[in-house]
């Protein structure tokens, strides 16, 4: 299941859809993520666009490879957004 947020850019609204990541084992840090959720091909890729500014957390820029991710945080990457779900921490439908 995923849901739609509009992203506003220079006067013009963009859809966008988040789509949940599902997290076996906690805690998992900002390069894993990207890594897992196939956002990038491996961790030097990772690396490099977090420092570079690229990568959202929560609609915040994040430069730290090392940030831990919570539950229901969104990681934002060039045109795709995924949100963190721990397997232990699914709500119920």
């Amino acid at each position: 299941m995923s849901t739609s947020f509009v992203e506003r850019k220079n006067g013009f609204n963009f859809k966008m859809t988040t789509t949940p990541v599902h997290i076996q084992k906690r805690p998992i840090r900002l390069g894993q993520f990207l890594k897992y959720a196939d956002m990038v091909g491996d961790g030097i890729q990772a690396k490099l666009v977090i420092q570079s500014g690229k990568v959202f957390v929560n609609d915040r820029v994040e430069t730290r490879r090392g940030k831990q991710l919570d539950h229901n945080d969104t990681v934002r990457y060039d045109k795709s957004v995924y949100q963190v779900r721990y397997q232990e921490e699914q709500e119920d439908p």
